[in-house]
Parts: C-alpha cells; structure tokens; sequence
C-alpha cells in the first residue's frame, strides 16, 4: 500500500506565496510521474503541473511563470511553489504518483487526500 500526504496549505493574500509538499510512503519500488491537481467548488479537476523522475516538467497555462514543482527522489516527495497567488487559485490542491509496488512491481496511480488553499484578501 502506498500513501501521499499533502502539507503546507492556507490561507493567503492576493500576490502571497506558499510551498506545497507531499510526501510518498509505503511499499514503493520506485514513482515516475508526479503532480498536483486541483479542483476548485463546482468544477472539475485539473492538472496544475507534474514532473518526471527525471525532472522534466510542464504546466498549466494558468500556473506557468507563477507556479515550479520540483521533486526529490531520495525523500519521495514533490513540492509546488505557488507565486503571485490570485483568488482564481482558491482550491483542493490534490497530489498525485505513478508508482511502482516494491511486493509485486505493478504501477499503481495513486492520490492524496487533498488540502485546501484560500486566496482571499
């Protein structure tokens, strides 16, 4: 079993910053992609940036130039530097992994349980 945890949101002002983080744990071999999703009230869900293990990332055009997503490997986690935040990024910001079992090398796509982040003055 494989679990992501989120940590790091809030609230803050229009043109705040906050880090998001989540953390893999469990019987991981290994993850390839990873991303953050976000699903505002009466919306769906949509992808707001993701990385590859190698560290290849893109982004929504909504988050390009504002947002940066990073990984480390090592500590099987994912960050996202949120910049110039705008009340249109109010959201759950849900994390995301594809990764493969340690007991049975299958991939399994897994979620977090998500965190809110407020923009809000």
């Amino acid at each position: 079993q494989v679990q992501l945890v989120e940590s790091g949101g809030g609230l803050v002002q229009p043109g705040g910053s906050l880090r998001l983080s989540c953390a893999a744990s469990g019987d991981i071999f290994k993850i390839f992609l990873m991303g953050w999703y976000r699903q505002a009230p009466g919306k769906q869900r949509e992808l707001v940036a993701r990385i590859s293990r190698g560290g290849s990332t893109n982004y929504a055009d909504s988050a390009e130039g504002r947002f940066t997503i990073s990984r480390d490997n090592d500590k099987n986690t994912v960050y996202l530097q949120m910049s110039s935040l705008k009340p249109e990024d109010t959201a759950v910001y849900y994390c995301n992994a594809q990764v493969i079992v340690q007991t049975n090398l299958l991939q399994l796509e897994v979620w977090g349980q998500g965190i809110q982040v407020t923009v809000s003055s």
